[in-house]
């Protein structure tokens, strides 16, 4: 084949590809409000998108298909039980004709680490899908099969601000300014239903008071300073923080790193663990922290960058 031949071949290729990223979500809150007597857990939380992500491609076909490269592929276990795969295969079920084709995830993001990775990625392949079968981003059968994806599918799916309640189909949008932000996981796997497990509590539960449930937290109104937000931040809790200690110790670490590391704002585990996060008044002070911590331990996963 001439030079020429395989510059056009390879144009083509690029021209069929379409290319989503899976955005790291972050809880900068989590509150627990109780578990439901089908088992689920009631929740609350504030939820930011990190500018780190897992990056998706995708190339129209006539098989389904998954591949995994980049740094952290191997920790994505069995293609077959990937979550873009399973995502998809629902979303065929409703949408009669759905073009499917080849996924290829380049995964940078640690996974079983607090921070959605795998929803991220399954909430990626639903809006390829979308934009290449002419779906709107708001049709019901893409909300649909995000719910049963996994709880965290549903915020992943727009990665916009918001506070997320109920199981985690219940989103309020937040303007959120943009907040300069550390994130460290130490390489730790921390599966979700231990942490749950671990918090004890009994179908038809209730871990706070009903008191707690009636008042609604109050953020602060669009255009306040970012300092307003963090202080309400630090008002609020994560209700996993400490059962997911107890499983995995080294989270105590991890949130002692960054807060001796300096200048932050505000140290919390997100989600069920074991990734935590530093918010910082500026990219500067999260910068020098994220070395101070990665010279520290180098074996951990560092990112410093923003939240939106």
């Amino acid at each position: 084949m001439t030079s020429g031949g395989t510059t056009d071949a390879a144009a083509k290729s690029s021209a069929s590809e379409l290319v989503e990223d899976g955005r790291a979500k972050v809880n900068l809150t989590l509150r627990v409000v109780g578990r439901r007597v089908d088992g689920y857990h009631d929740l609350e939380s504030v939820v930011a998108f990190a500018d780190c992500a897992d990056r998706l491609s995708f190339v129209p076909g006539a098989e389904l298909q998954l591949a995994t490269t980049g740094p952290l592929a191997e920790a994505c276990g069995e293609v077959a039980d990937n979550l873009v795969l399973k995502a998809a295969r629902l979303l065929g079920e409703r949408v009669p004709g759905l073009k499917t084709g080849a996924f290829t995830l380049h995964k940078v993001l640690p996974v079983a680490a607090g921070i959605g990775g795998g929803s991220a990625d399954a909430a990626a392949a639903l809006r390829l899908l979308a934009r290449a079968n002419g779906l709107a981003a708001d049709d019901a059968r893409l909300i649909e099969v995000a719910r049963l994806t996994g709880a965290d599918v549903p915020v992943c799916l727009a990665s916009r601000a918001c506070v997320m309640t109920g199981v985690g189909e219940k989103l309020l949008p937040l303007k959120l300014p943009k907040l300069a932000c550390v994130l460290v996981n130490p390489r730790v796997a921390v599966a979700t239903k231990d942490v749950f497990r671990a918090l004890g509590l009994r179908n038809g539960e209730l871990l706070v008071g009903v008191t707690d449930v009636i008042q609604a937290i109050v953020w602060p109104e669009d255009g306040a300073q970012s300092s307003d937000w963090i202080e309400a931040f630090a008002s609020e809790t994560n209700d996993l923080e400490e059962p997911a200690i107890r499983i995995q110790p080294v989270i105590g670490e991890v949130l002692s790193a960054l807060e001796e590391a300096g200048k932050a704002r505000l140290v919390r585990m997100s989600g069920s663990g074991a990734t935590c996060l530093a918010i910082f008044d500026d990219a500067a002070a999260a910068d020098a922290a994220a070395g101070k911590i990665q010279l520290a331990y180098p074996q951990w996963w560092v990112h410093a960058g923003t939240l939106s």
